[in-house]
């Protein structure tokens, strides 16, 4: 999408409408929000320069906004995702009565081969842990996350906006408010319990410089960590445990799901616990956890 091209007035005003409506019916996060907004600019910028408004699409139009995707380079899954997205808008125009026929209800996906998650062994995610130094508030504050993180398999966005209204360290559990607003509880365990004890006792006070706040893990100024200075952290900690594979915080919770997988978990107890509203996405981790057994028969089989 070209940064410097200008959307037409009532183009950008579809988006917005729909947009906004988004966000009231399903509360969807800013994140969410900022991605269906730029597959539908750049969907709409294209339609600028055929002379064409969104609402007066053709199937035939939608494909040929797909062969110019296909020929800028995008992938079969961003594909995809874009047509998901615009599903959703001329679903919920015909809802409205705005339009009467859906433009898309013809176009097929593209076909994707199964995408695996990237993950971490057991090992990997253990030198992880112990990297972090513990003499200093922002060491100790690192690690205490990344344990939580481990422990209940959260996305990098609900960890960075944890409350402390959401800790509950009686029962050893968090009270996790995800996608759409819905409410799950997850148990941390005895070992991340501990590890958040003691960063609360010793490290936060002094990054919170003293100062109250709700706020569970503060940046070293004080206030709510952004999910991108946590990238950049899980990645400094990654070089000094030697840990060479790409890593992100979300592939601290592939790695929770497929640990748990691999002992035994249930596959349904796994998608309550990642708040997964389809057991299909969770499923996933079913076959990475596959992948890690078949790995270990040709290791270790005498005849594998």
């Amino acid at each position: 999408m070209d940064k410097g091209a200008v959307l037409s007035e009532v183009n950008g005003r579809e988006i917005d409408r729909y947009i906004d409506a988004l966000w009231l019916e399903k509360g969807l996060g800013a994140h969410t929000q900022a991605s269906y907004r730029n597959d539908l600019k750049s969907f709409a910028l294209w339609l600028d320069g055929q002379s064409l408004v969104l609402l007066k699409v053709t199937a035939a139009d939608i494909l040929g906004y797909l062969s110019h995707r296909h020929e800028q380079g995008f992938s079969g899954r961003s594909t995809a995702r874009f047509l998901s997205c615009i599903r959703g808008f001329y679903r919920y125009q015909i809802r409205e009565e705005r339009i009467q026929d859906n433009p898309v209800a013809l176009v097929q996906n593209p076909r994707l081969g199964r995408h695996l998650p990237d993950t971490l062994s057991e090992q990997d995610v253990e030198n992880l842990l112990l990297a972090p130094l513990l003499d200093d508030p922002v060491g100790l504050r690192d690690r205490a996350m990344l344990e939580l993180l481990y422990a209940c398999g959260l996305r990098v966005s609900e960890l960075v906006g944890l409350t402390m209204q959401q800790i509950n360290l009686r029962q050893n559990v968090v009270r996790i408010v995800g996608k759409g607003n819905k409410e799950r509880l997850v148990p941390m365990g005895e070992e991340a319990a501990a590890w958040i004890q003691r960063y609360l006792r010793e490290s936060r006070p002094i990054l919170l410089h003293n100062n109250p706040d709700e706020i569970v893990f503060p940046s070293t100024r004080g206030q709510g960590m952004t999910r991108q200075t946590f990238w950049y952290r899980i990645k400094h900690w990654a070089g000094v445990a030697g840990i060479s594979k790409p890593l992100s915080p979300h592939t601290l919770r592939h790695a929770f799901a497929t640990h748990l997988l691999n002992h035994g978990a249930n596959l349904r107890v796994v998608q309550l616990l990642l708040g997964h509203t389809d057991l299909s996405t969770t499923q996933i981790y079913t076959h990475v956890a596959l992948a890690r057994m078949k790995e270990q028969h040709a290791e270790h089989h005498p005849r594998g």
